[in-house]
């Protein structure tokens, strides 16, 4: 044994520093050999690994690409400030370009809505006469029809006499100024004062030209008038063909486990609403006969046409009944006294029979509205959109009131 030797033996700390050393590099050798057998792997064996999964990548790509004709959607945009702000910047032009084009298309859309009201309302009179083993087509036709025959009988029952009193009119106007001239005491103020020479002059320069435009804006009026009750008809034709179809492709957005209750709602809703229009149609109608009758018996002029204005300001909630009882005792007044006198008697009583015995038996079954609500929603309607308003806000009401009853209550009371 050599001196070194001995030195390290009788050395413990050394012998323990060479052990460690010899176990770390007998413990490094296949972490090292790891390390040299992959490096040499990397290079060679890299591509062989990643050409697989780049194919799979192009595969699955390709049949995404399929399915997605306009291609795979790109990465998400970072969510910064600058986008933040942009995006509610634009959510708030739009929402104001949303609020011009409802203000600008205000009058379209109270038509459609009319027209969608109006064939809810005609349904039931389609489903009855399905109901006696007509086809569907058969029926909207023949309903149709009928809707047709009621505009034409009032455009012919009121018009006619319009256009003979304006035509009596203006040929008795000569006859008038003929009058006057003859008449002592205008004589005498126009020999001081030149009344008729005023008179004929005002006439020529300033109420003939008003006149002519004024029946130009009146023909004009008749014109839009005449195309929005066609266009009127022809959406509430199509509302009323596809009045199921509409409806089931709406219970298609609500989600199915809510879709049952959701449709048994709708139906009872819309049953609502067209017995409300049956109802009021009904009630409209009857008052218009009696008028007739009671008219054609007083013998004041044109009495189908005046029943027929009291039929038509009928339909209005409230006070379309008083407001075709005074135009019709006001026609009747100036015709005769004693005949004016007497339409306002029978106004008076038919109103009470109408509101006490006629309305709640016609209506029971349609509407369940309290009067209290029925006022206030006529109010509010007609303040929003006129007659059209009031004519929708007693239904919408009694639609609203069935949601709060179904709905909101029940949900109220389980907590």
């Amino acid at each position: 044994m050599s001196a070194e030797a001995q030195a390290r033996a009788d050395d413990p700390q050394e012998t323990s520093r060479d052990t460690e050393s010899q176990t770390g590099s007998s413990a490094d050798g296949p972490q090292a050999t790891t390390r040299s057998t992959g490096a040499r792997a990397g290079s060679g064996g890299e591509a062989g690994a990643d050409g697989p999964q780049e194919g799979g990548r192009r595969r699955e790509a390709d049949e995404q690409g399929d399915s997605l004709p306009y291609g795979l959607p790109g990465k998400p945009l970072t969510r910064g400030p600058f986008l933040f702000g942009l995006v509610g910047g634009l959510g708030v032009l739009t929402a104001i370009a949303i609020a011009q084009m409802v203000v600008h298309s205000l009058s379209t859309i109270i038509l459609v809505v009319v027209a969608m009201f109006l064939a809810v309302g005609l349904n039931p009179a389609v489903e009855a006469l399905q109901r006696r083993g007509l086809a569907r087509r058969a029926a909207i036709s023949i309903v149709f029809a009928g809707v047709i025959v009621a505009f034409t009988l009032f455009g012919l029952a009121v018009v006619p006499p319009v256009s003979q009193q304006l035509a009596d009119f203006v040929a008795a106007a000569p006859g008038y100024f003929t009058e006057l001239s003859r008449n002592p005491t205008l004589r005498q103020l126009d020999t001081d004062y030149q009344i008729l020479q005023q008179l004929r002059t005002f006439v020529t320069t300033t109420l003939g030209p008003s006149l002519a435009t004024g029946i130009m804006g009146a023909g004009l009026v008749v014109l839009d008038g005449v195309f929005t009750t066609v266009t009127l008809l022809v959406l509430m034709l199509y509302f009323l063909g596809s009045l199921h179809t509409i409806k089931a492709y709406l219970l298609r957005l609500v989600p199915a486990s809510r879709r049952e209750r959701t449709g048994a709602i709708t139906e009872q809703v819309l049953s609502g609403i067209g017995g409300y229009v049956a109802g009021n149609v009904l009630i409209s109608v009857i008052a218009g006969v009696l008028t007739w009758i009671f008219l054609s018996v007083a013998g004041v002029p044109y009495a189908l046409a005046l029943a027929l204005v009291v039929a038509l300001t009928d339909l209005i909630p409230l006070v379309g009944a008083t407001i075709g009882a005074v135009l019709v005792t006001g026609v009747a007044l100036l015709g005769s006294v004693p005949a004016g006198i007497a339409c306002g008697v029978f106004f008076v009583v038919y109103q009470q029979v109408e509101n006490y015995l006629i309305y709640p038996r016609v209506m029971k079954r349609s509407v369940d509205v309290t009067p209290a609500v029925t006022v206030i929603a006529a109010l509010f309607g007609g303040a929003l959109l006129g007659i059209v308003g009031a004519l929708l806000a007693i239904p919408v009401a009694a639609a609203i009131a069935l949601i709060i009853r179904e709905i909101v209550i029940p949900r109220q009371a389980r907590y």
